[in-house]
């Protein structure tokens, strides 16, 4: 079965980049000239995802709007001949079948996806989190779609992360298989020091199968007081095994001031538009540094 669905998750309050979030959410942030979170949605169309949930909360409109039609823009673009900027305001809108759901409540990650149930019925769905954006050659969605497609078991794109950071992620228990790809029999979130099972975490990316859901039903608050995804993933690696793909690709905290800034400043670099000269900016910067 070719998987077509995915699910963005990307109703946090993003308290680690405020004030700027106060009004604007994180997944909009501009990376030079696009949104976060229409980064992630052309990796996810670049590996032939055709159907994407996002999952939203409250005074997040914007995110809706971004990913609709404009017609007093597009007239305006038009009537002024602007031809390049049209037809990108046009293929934005035409990306995907896009659709929204609120989560309500911000009861944890685990909580979002359950609510994506309807949406993915009895098919396997890839999840991007709405503040992860991932750039590379390779999307990493494409990367989870050939392990599952290769393994038949639900999987996670993994890194590295230093042993000072794993206390604020995930920690995996992994066995290589082969090349950049591990058997996960367990993991933890946000392990104490002494509980890491390896310095693996999951960065951004899942590949679930449709009984997550019961074992979401089941999944009881975990850290932070909320229903983890990684519990229940961790259920699903105890019970029969999930793959992990040490994934190709520069992965962005866009939860993060720093992240955000990285992402601001390599993607610049490469830009088309702006690139050579951003690049002559920044070495010219750096000799008063």
């Amino acid at each position: 079965m070719k998987i077509k669905k995915a699910v963005i998750p990307a109703a946090g309050l993003g308290t680690r980049v405020l004030p700027a979030t106060k009004a604007m959410p994180k997944e909009m942030l501009p990376i030079v000239d696009k949104p976060a979170i229409q980064y992630i949605v052309e990796e996810a169309v670049a590996a032939g995802i055709e159907d994407i949930l996002i999952i939203t909360g409250r005074n997040k409109e914007i995110i809706e709007d971004h990913f609709d039609r404009a017609p007093e823009l597009e007239a305006n673009l038009a009537k002024n001949h602007k031809d390049k900027m049209l037809g990108q305001c046009i293929d934005i809108a035409n990306l995907a079948n896009i659709s929204y759901i609120r989560q309500r409540e911000t009861k944890g990650l685990g909580h979002a996806i359950s609510k994506a149930r309807s949406f993915t019925g009895d098919d396997p769905f890839i999840v991007l989190y709405g503040d992860d954006v991932i750039m590379g050659q390779d999307p990493v969605a494409a990367q989870l779609i050939r392990a599952y497609e290769k393994y038949g078991k639900p999987c996670v794109g993994i890194k590295e992360v230093s042993p000072e950071a794993i206390v604020k992620y995930s920690s995996m228990k992994v066995e290589h298989l082969e090349n950049n790809t591990y058997n996960i029999t367990d993991m933890i979130e946000k392990p104490a020091r002494g509980q890491e099972f390896s310095l693996f975490s999951i960065l951004g990316r899942c590949l679930l199968t449709p009984d997550i859901y019961t074992i979401l039903d089941r999944t009881e608050p975990g850290a932070g007081g909320e229903i983890q995804l990684t519990d229940a993933m961790a259920t699903l690696a105890r019970r029969s095994g999930m793959t992990g793909v040490d994934f190709t690709g520069k992965r962005y905290d866009m939860g993060s001031k720093m992240g955000v800034m990285q992402a601001q400043i390599e993607t610049a670099l490469n830009h088309p538009d702006i690139g050579v000269e951003f690049r002559r900016y920044l070495k010219e910067l750096s000799k008063t540094l």
